[in-house]
């Protein structure tokens, strides 16, 4: 078997172009001290060899890796790579490379994941829909140099925060549904140890409240298609005192869609329908989905760039609301 081929050295550089270890690395790393002549001798030798750095040796040296890590539930749900993209495109003409870590909706992998961005010298880290409890969070974000979490709440001392107001956007929404003669409000909730979906239950409740209202289905589920499919075995047997149903979020009203069309359950005419994050899909189905619009890729820059402050010691008690758009569609009646 033949050997693997060793990575060049900074040595390698240097006896290749006749100069020493020091000049290879003042020439490396724009420092000055050497000719043209020279600094072109070494630039040369380095791209021959195909020399990189070695990152760690620098991190240790500096304190800093230049690295900055984004954790996410799913990788799966069309809308984390989006914020996903937000951030890169912050990060990189920062200097950083950003590592994406996907936790598949386990809150034992959310934990072991944030120990191994540590081991890995990350500057900084943001959480997208963190689903450990407040405790076990605190705990793993605190040795970080730097942390953001977004659809998530904790004091300021402990993470920079970029919250959705869910409760405001889905109040409108309810509204608008009542005064159309919706009475019968069913809520499929997403994952009981989502934040989000706490809020946004908070927000259904209030608002069915005003108006002398409750909900009359209730029921956690995943937050994906199969999500839907399973909220809609439950539903069926009581369609009937359904006129309503908000969904966590698109996914799962997309998986809802199929089987009430199945059922002979005419969307918006026998239940209205909503979701929340306007992903691609939801637009593009028959009947078109009404939604709750987050602005995804300009969340995961204005994470980025809060990230960025924290690391640099800026605005440690940072902290931004957005509020989510109503996109009105088909799945509801016409306004």
């Amino acid at each position: 078997m033949k050997p693997a081929l060793r990575p060049s050295t900074i040595t390698d550089v240097a006896t290749a172009a006749g100069v020493s270890p020091m000049t290879v690395s003042r020439v490396l790393n724009g420092r000055g001290g050497a000719g043209e002549e020279t600094r072109q001798r070494v630039l040369e030798a380095a791209q021959a060899l195909n020399y990189r750095p070695n990152a760690f040796a620098q991190s240790l040296k500096s304190d800093r890796s230049h690295t900055v890590g984004i954790v996410v539930p799913d990788i799966v749900n069309p809308f984390f790579p989006e914020i996903i993209r937000g951030a890169e495109l912050v990060a990189r003409p920062a200097g950083y490379t950003l590592l994406s870590c996907n936790v598949v909706e386990d809150p034992e992998r959310e934990e072991e994941v944030l120990g191994t961005l540590l081991d890995k010298r990350v500057d900084g880290v943001i959480i997208c829909s963190a689903r450990l409890d407040e405790e076990r969070l605190l705990r793993a974000v605190a040795p970080h140099r730097a942390v953001v979490l977004i659809n998530r709440s904790v004091a300021k001392r402990h993470a920079g925060t970029i919250e959705v107001d869910y409760r405001s956007g889905v109040e409108a929404l309810i509204t608008q549904l009542v005064a159309q003669g919706r009475r019968r409000f069913g809520f499929a909730a997403g994952l009981a140890s989502s934040h989000g979906g706490r809020k946004r239950r908070e927000g259904i409740e209030a608002a069915l409240a005003r108006h002398g209202l409750s909900l009359a289905f209730d029921q956690p589920c995943t937050p994906d298609l199969q999500g839907g499919a399973d909220i809609a075995a439950r539903f069926l047997p009581e369609a009937a005192r359904i006129d309503a149903m908000i969904c966590y979020n698109d996914l799962i009203a997309l998986g809802l869609m199929k089987p009430l069309e199945q059922a002979g359950i005419r969307v918006p005419d026998d239940i209205a329908i909503v979701g929340c994050d306007d992903i691609p899909a939801a637009s593009l189905v028959s009947p078109a989905l009404t939604t709750l619009r987050i602005a995804k890729q300009d969340l995961g820059e204005m994470a980025m760039r809060m990230l960025l402050d924290r690391i640099a010691g800026r605005n440690a008690q940072q902290g931004i609301v957005i509020e989510p758009d109503l996109i009105w569609r088909a799945t509801t009646p016409t306004l």
